[in-house]
């Protein structure tokens, strides 16, 4: 018959779909009853469905302002607390985690904020598809799955193909700000940014790595760390 399915091409188009880079890991977690009242009361205002088509980002937002993108908001404080601080901006949140866009939902409703949007999807499909070229003002990745264990690494976030994706996004004279707790991450990522032709780095110490920007507040995870004595690094980079 035309229509009968071939098991074996369906199963190798399935392990082309699992082998494609994603920016994230999808995990279980458990949906307070306040997050799930925000996302039932704020989704609907706050939440941009995902489209393989290009967005428009004024009409979204209802205004014409400069745009940040970030990537993998976990549970939203800080993004939160980074939008409360920067009124002028508009932010665009992407996440794959129901708990934390119910989060994130519930502290734009406590804290009446006007200037953030959520799309609950797959980062690198939204960059692909919904986000027109030098659209951004600016992208954050805070703390990214670092994929600690070597024979992982591959399926890190930070390479340069989706660097090179994400800057295109980006208006010159913009930036890109990158934060990781992992030394050996936070390595990379210095070494895939300062190969990408378009980006310049604004760190002034010779290591490469710049001061925590006032506008990136502290998380108790991070606080704790510190205290512990782990390291933590930011990088900056503008689009030339």
């Amino acid at each position: 018959m035309e229509n009968e399915q071939n098991p074996i091409v369906d199963s190798e188009d399935n392990a082309l779909k699992q082998r494609r880079i994603r920016s994230f890991v999808l995990r279980q977690g458990h949906l307070s009853s306040g997050q799930a009242r925000a996302l039932e009361e704020f989704g609907p205002q706050f939440c941009i469905d995902y489209s393989p088509n290009a967005l428009d980002l004024e009409q979204a937002f209802g205004r014409n302002a400069p745009r940040v993108l970030e990537i993998g908001f976990g549970m939203g404080t800080a993004t939160a607390e980074i939008a409360a601080q920067r009124p002028e901006t508009d932010f665009l949140g992407v996440e794959v985690h129901t708990p934390g866009v119910g989060s994130l939902l519930k502290l734009i409703g406590e804290q009446s904020l006007s200037n953030l949007r959520i799309v609950q999807h797959d980062a690198v499909e939204v960059l692909e598809n919904m986000l027109p070229v030098d659209s951004l003002a600016g992208a954050h990745i805070f703390f990214p799955d670092p994929w600690h264990k070597s024979r992982h690494n591959k399926r890190r976030l930070i390479k340069p193909e989706f660097v090179a994706q994400l800057v295109s996004r980006i208006q010159s004279g913009g930036y890109l700000h990158l934060a990781t707790d992992w030394e050996d991450y936070a390595m990379q990522m210095l070494a895939v940014l300062s190969a990408e032709p378009t980006l310049e780095n604004t760190a002034t110490s010779p290591t490469g790595f710049a001061e925590r920007p006032e506008y990136r507040p502290l998380t108790k995870f991070e606080n704790r760390g510190i205290k512990l004595g782990h390291g933590v690094w930011d990088l900056v980079f503008k689009k030339k």
